[in-house]
């Protein structure tokens, strides 16, 4: 009888070659939904996609040219939790290479010129603290002074606890500037992306002239769990997608991200 010695070699697949769908729960190949600007093949969810990515889709090639983008924040309120605020802080400009989660320029979409804001959700959550809030009063003003449509992109998870109340001081600082636009006739155009949350939807994101939605967006102020445990009741299918908020009249419209481009441009001729 005859003893062997058998070896499995073990086959390595690549780190992060697939992707599972937020929405449908299906493991997509991940070159399948790059292909289609991160929509989910299945279920038409859209992904988050990166402030580059959303430029290049959005804007005229090289059309966009970045305002204010060295203001940093501070901490004033020397706030620790697990970590540093300041340290957190650090590591996020170190590896999103930006100073905050929020930019802003001027841009122009099909030869329309443009103010362009878009929160960057992989900054802290895209929460909003003093300097996300003075950036987006300074694209209004910028706004105003060119005259050109302002239009923000939302994907926040909302206040930032460690600026404490100057963080929900810029809920009112926002919305005080999107009215200066409405006072002077120029159009601010929001757009809700998964996910829109907390103080975020509470001030800017809903204020909008249109409101604009990508398919299957969470959008809202608490998460549905925390909602279904406060009323102590089971919420209905689909609540706080963006299908739900359209049904509901919350929001305008529903675009997916190939014919965003295209239903901007119809909306500032519109306007113009």
């Amino acid at each position: 009888m005859a003893w062997f010695k058998r070896e499995d070699k073990k086959i390595k697949i690549p780190e992060g070659l697939w992707i599972k769908c937020n929405y449908c729960r299906e493991i997509i190949y991940r070159k399948e939904v790059e292909k289609s600007s991160m929509v989910c093949p299945k279920c038409r969810y859209h992904f988050y996609i990166s402030i580059e990515e959303r430029i290049a889709l959005m804007a005229d090639e090289r059309s966009f040219k970045e305002i204010d983008r060295y203001i940093y924040p501070l901490d004033p309120l020397d706030f620790k939790d697990s970590v540093k605020y300041k340290e957190r802080l650090k590591n996020y400009q170190k590896s999103t290479g930006y100073a905050d989660a929020f930019v802003y320029g001027e841009g122009k979409i099909n030869g329309s010129p443009v103010i362009l804001g878009i929160f960057n959700f992989k900054f802290m959550g895209g929460s909003m603290g003093s300097v996300v809030g003075e950036k987006i009063l300074r694209a209004a003003e910028t706004s105003i002074n060119t005259k050109y449509p302002l239009i923000i992109v939302s994907a926040s998870g909302g206040a930032r606890m460690q600026e404490g109340i100057l963080s929900l001081m810029q809920m009112a600082k926002s919305s005080a500037a999107i009215s200066h636009l409405s006072e002077r006739g120029i159009p601010y155009i929001s757009i809700l992306t998964d996910p829109t949350f907390g103080g975020v939807t509470a001030s800017l994101a809903m204020l909008g002239d249109i409101i604009i939605a990508e398919p299957k967006a969470l959008i809202g102020f608490a998460g549905p769990r925390v909602v279904e445990q406060t009323i102590k009741q089971q919420l209905p299918e689909g609540f706080q997608r963006a299908e739900f908020l359209l049904e509901h009249g919350m929001i305008d419209m529903i675009v997916e991200r190939k014919r965003l481009k295209e239903t901007l441009t119809k909306i500032i001729k519109f306007f113009a």
